[in-house]
């Protein structure tokens, strides 16, 4: 599940990276900035994993990419959504056995995505396309 603002610059992200992962053989959602109104595709499906890509305010260099443990989900500034990401990850657990978040550091919330995160947005379809989210680092909590 990709979720983000085309309109926002960086936290365009997630709708990039769902267009070019709709081009692989990987079942993806393009939440945009309402990711609690496809709960009952998610629900439908029932995958194993569920992976959840946005834009993520870390305090990190532009375009750095981390998988954000899920008791720091509320301390972390993460895009513009209807209902907080970690109520809506609780409510999918019930339902899914893994549920992982990648967050990429935003440069710019306005314009156009950055050059730094459009380049990561790129490596991390990589990344899901071969399965290798594994070597994606864990955010260290502060």
């Amino acid at each position: 599940m990709c979720i983000g603002n085309r309109d926002g610059g960086d936290d365009g992200i997630g709708p990039f990276i769902a267009d070019l992962l709709e081009e692989s053989n990987r079942e993806v959602i393009n939440a945009e900035t309402t990711p609690e109104n496809y709960t009952g595709t998610i629900k439908q499906y029932q995958p194993d994993k569920l992976v959840i890509v946005d834009a993520v305010d870390m305090g990190l260099q532009a375009g750095d990419i981390r998988i954000i443990p899920e008791d720091a989900i509320g301390e972390m500034h993460i895009s513009t959504h209807g209902i907080p990401l970690s109520i809506l990850i609780r409510y999918l657990k019930q339902y899914i056995n893994q549920v992982i978040i990648i967050g990429i550091q935003p440069k710019t919330m306005s314009g156009v995505l950055s050059k730094e995160v459009e380049e990561s947005g790129r490596k991390l379809v990589d990344l899901i396309i071969n399965d290798e989210i594994d070597k994606i680092k864990q955010l260290n909590k502060k």
